[in-house]
């Protein structure tokens, strides 16, 4: 048997997040074939519930893969050796993004910002309209590593269909904590997975495309195997995924979507703006600073200076073994100076509440003094 149970804790970092026990129970069901009736019913039931996540009436794909792992299929879709990408970069996942499509053989121009701030949309915009054959505008819509999001994605759009190119959207930790209207938008190819926002287990992409997209993938050749969204469209047809897919996951996922929509899209985002307000309000009211510049904080992961004598490895520490409550540092070039906090999923106000007094505590326990209110008494911006 087994030895390894850890306890529960609070989940507050930027995936996995805190899972409901009957989205956890789910996966309890009983095990059947992925060339059955039965899973062609679990796949159509999780298709229809994402087109009204990503307010989309065009084609969804879900794929057993981590959240890289939906990121290598929407580069490796549309990039051909020699292609012309555009890639604002603003953290460790812009890059990584960037490096996935240069590993498809594309030519990326990208588009930099200090830590803790988005590229302008000038620049960006500029970048576009220099790049000669664009074939693609690729971006990061929240960047985990350092709290910020992109507030122009639909603009981005727009320049990118004006130049003949696609626009495509890493939303791995923004779909349903934000309203990413893909269609509305303009966005041709969105991922997330399903950790994040979702609130289900991780292992699980979904990938948004529409018929342009779609289009592209009939008429050229797959540069991958696993990845080739083209295959995974042609098995959508007949109900199946070509691969064997974690069963398990999809019914865990299924009960996950179901949730968002009893709650709805619109109050889910409203819940992580007012939970992201909550927290950036508290973190200001204990004298903290938030990293990421105000016009682009991300409603979905909340970054902090890590005060100035603090030792972050053992202020989490601290804040895990005694208070059961879990954050994360900055990586990279931010390892030591930041913390990250995921404010996503089915989170709530009282679990903004408890973050907060157990920070002030351990806070407090390794000598820098914070002003800590209660949450309600905290002015919230927003929804």
């Amino acid at each position: 048997m087994s030895k390894v149970n850890p306890a529960k804790k609070l989940l507050m970092i930027p995936g996995p997040t805190n899972v409901s026990d009957k989205v956890m129970n789910a996966m309890l069901k009983a095990m059947i074939s992925h060339r059955s009736t039965d899973f062609t019913a679990l796949l159509e039931s999780i298709t229809e519930k994402s087109k009204y996540l990503f307010q989309t009436k065009e084609h969804i794909v879900t794929i057993t893969a981590s959240g890289t792992g939906g990121v290598e299929a929407i580069a490796f879709a549309l990039v051909r050796p020699g292609d012309n990408v555009v890639v604002p970069v603003y953290g460790e996942f812009g890059q990584r993004l960037a490096e996935a499509i240069e590993l498809a053989g594309g030519n990326v121009v990208k588009v930099f910002a200090e830590p803790g701030n988005v590229p302008r949309l000038d620049e960006v915009k500029e970048a576009i309209r220099r790049t000669d054959n664009l074939k693609a505008v690729y971006t990061v819509h929240n960047e985990t590593s350092t709290g910020c999001a992109i507030p122009y994605v639909q603009e981005l759009a727009k320049a990118a269909h004006e130049k003949g190119a696609f626009m495509v959207v890493d939303g791995v930790s923004s779909i349903g904590g934000y309203s990413v209207p893909v269609d509305a938008w303009g966005v041709d190819m969105c991922v997330t997975a399903s950790q994040k926002c979702i609130a289900a287990p991780p292992g699980l992409v979904i990938v948004s495309l529409n018929g342009k997209v779609a289009e592209f993938l009939k008429k050229t050749s797959p540069t991958v195997r696993y990845f080739d969204l083209g295959k995974h469209l042609d098995f959508l047809e007949h109900g199946f995924t070509p691969y064997t897919p974690a069963v398990s996951l999809y019914y865990a996922l299924d009960e996950a979507l179901a949730a968002l929509l009893e709650e709805t899209l619109e109050k889910r985002v409203a819940r992580h703006v007012r939970c992201a307000n909550q927290l950036y309000s508290a973190i200001e009211s204990m004298g903290l600073e938030p990293f990421a510049e105000k016009s682009c904080r991300s409603n979905t992961v909340i970054t902090v200076r890590c005060p100035k004598g603090v030792d972050d490895e053992k202020f989490r520490e601290i804040l895990e073994e005694e208070h059961g409550v879990v954050i994360t540092g900055g990586f990279g070039p931010l390892k030591g100076k930041i913390l990250r906090l995921g404010s996503m999923g089915n989170v709530t106000s009282a679990n903004i509440q408890t973050t907060v007094d157990a920070m002030a505590k351990v806070f407090s326990k390794l000598g820098y003094q914070v002003h800590h209110k209660p949450i309600a008494d905290v002015a919230v911006r927003g929804p």
